[in-house]
């Protein structure tokens, strides 16, 4: 019986990582700098503008964006856009999940803590991954999320990418998206930003999804430091003061 059970729970442990690696998807590095509060700043903006549409950030208030710097004239100002919204508001949409379901299929999921879910990496390259699939109801697709059911809400700014699927070594077909140069493949259309720019939007948003999913961290780490450093210049001198007084008479 012991043997079955110990069985059993190293499956549940093999199954998510055989999963996982099944996937198979390269993902981009992500440059995720949490302490770095002008791309916090940016990364929020873009969040409000164009995600908070149709996904809430339901364990966010808006007054954690003083942490990053801003005043709460500025917060009012730029990211608050009803009237009858307040600074001590959760990151919530006026879509209910009875209406997304109606309208869009499915409740577009909670981001607040979707950085800790997905990772940094994933999420940077899911949203430089959207590409043209005349084949899908939104006419997207994406590298990451096969099948995906969001359309590219900021395709308007990326352009639209085309996909090229290459064989590898081992046979597999891999797809490489890309806003194709002259010599490869024909760019559909050209967005508002060049890749550079786009890119770096798109890192300025996953580093505030990264904070949103931990607000405190930077706190957190300020307050460890403090006390490992209190250890060190003052506990471990009085422990070693106590030390020579109590063995004195010993030695």
């Amino acid at each position: 019986m012991k043997k079955l059970i110990s069985k059993f729970l190293l499956a549940l442990l093999v199954v998510p990582v055989m999963a996982f690696a099944n996937e198979d998807v390269h993902l981009d590095k992500a440059q995720v700098n949490t302490r770095d509060y002008e791309s916090l700043q940016r990364g929020a903006k873009t969040f409000v503008n164009y995600c908070l549409n149709c996904h809430s950030a339901g364990y966010m208030r808006y007054n954690r964006l003083q942490d990053l710097g801003l005043t709460e004239q500025q917060i009012k100002e730029n990211f608050l856009f009803s009237p009858d919204a307040k600074i001590g508001d959760l990151m919530k949409v006026s879509m209910t999940s009875k209406d997304a379901k109606e309208w869009l299929g499915a409740a577009p999921p909670d981001l607040t803590v979707i950085a800790r879910s997905r990772g940094a990496d994933w999420l940077y390259t899911y949203l430089r991954g959207f590409y043209r699939d005349d084949s899908r109801p939104t006419g997207w697709n994406n590298t990451v999320f096969d099948k995906v059911g969001m359309p590219h809400v900021l395709y308007e700014l990326q352009g639209e990418q085309q996909v090229e699927i290459k064989k590898n070594a081992e046979g597999h077909e891999e797809k490489e998206v890309k806003l194709v140069k002259a010599g490869t493949l024909t760019s559909l259309k050209d967005g508002k930003a060049n890749t550079a720019d786009y890119d770096q939007m798109v890192n300025d948003l996953v580093n505030y999804l990264v904070y949103m999913g931990e607000p405190a961290q930077n706190k957190r780490e300020t307050i460890g430091y403090v006390v490992l450093l209190f250890l060190i210049l003052v506990l471990v001198p009085l422990s070693y003061a106590l030390k020579k007084e109590y063995w004195k008479d010993v030695h």
